[in-house]
């Protein structure tokens, strides 16, 4: 696809991979609209890029619906979503007596599962009634799992849980809707220096950044946009989840 021109959302798009992502494809001539709930960094990032702020909570049926349904009426329906909304919760299954807070397993499952099936299930009903293109291709819907999804460390079970459950609909997704032209693809990223790691000590990102077999170094928000916009523009990446990780396999802690 030729992203010039086009209409994106970008969900998660006030910071790390999604807005860097934005960025990318704004740079390739795309009209842009940034999906989130943090309203000031949304703002900020929806004016450099020209395009439009929406707040978003992924996993609210009824939040979703009206920001496509706003962003709809002012750019048409869109020809390619980012989904990027994602948080991370550290906890054991049981830990020194207590079982993991199942409130904090849901919260994680909601918005980075339940999120971007929400996203995609509306972004694809309004890209099928779009005109189509070369191959017959109406839009194309990138998500973001994670290595965890492979190789869940401890205390991830929820995070691996949501992801694992991304990549698992991968190709279901592709499938059903293959009919209208849509094409469903994955990234799984590996350690990426983002929002997620912001809160660690320098010296333990730089050992992180280490274990990687090469590049031996946390990926960027860059690279991750970087692959992004080549799947968008690669019309036989249909799907798949694709691991940007630098062979990274993680241990078990």
């Amino acid at each position: 696809m030729d992203i010039s021109g086009k209409f994106v959302v970008v969900t998660g798009g006030a910071s790390g991979l999604g807005a860097a992502t934005a960025r990318e494809l704004a740079a390739a001539g795309a009209t842009v609209a940034i999906f989130d709930v943090n309203e000031e960094a949304g703002e900020a990032v929806a004016k450099e890029l020209g395009g439009k702020f929406y707040k978003c909570d992924v996993s609210s049926e009824d939040s979703a619906t009206a920001a496509f349904a706003a962003s709809k009426k002012a750019n048409g329906a869109p020809r390619i979503l980012i989904n990027c909304a994602g948080i991370g919760l550290g906890a054991k299954t049981t830990s020194r007596g207590k079982p993991h807070p199942l409130d904090q397993f849901a919260r994680v499952i909601n918005i980075n599962l339940i999120g971007t099936f929400n996203c995609t299930r509306l972004a694809s009903t309004d890209m099928a009634e779009l005109d189509p293109l070369e191959d017959a291709e109406r839009g194309v819907i990138v998500s973001t799992a994670s290595v965890a999804a492979y190789d869940g460390q401890i205390g991830q079970a929820a995070y691996s849980a949501s992801k694992g459950g991304i990549v698992g609909m991968t190709l279901p997704i592709a499938r059903d809707l293959a009919s209208v032209g849509i094409r469903f693809n994955t990234i799984a990223p590996g350690l990426f220096d983002t929002p997620l790691m912001a809160s660690l000590p320098d010296e333990l990102k730089k050992s992180l950044g280490a274990s990687v077999p090469f590049p031996s170094r946390l990926g960027t928000s860059e690279e991750y946009a970087s692959l992004a916009r080549h799947i968008c523009e690669n019309v036989m990446l249909n799907g798949e989840t694709i691991r940007l990780d630098g062979a990274v396999r993680l241990a078990p802690r």
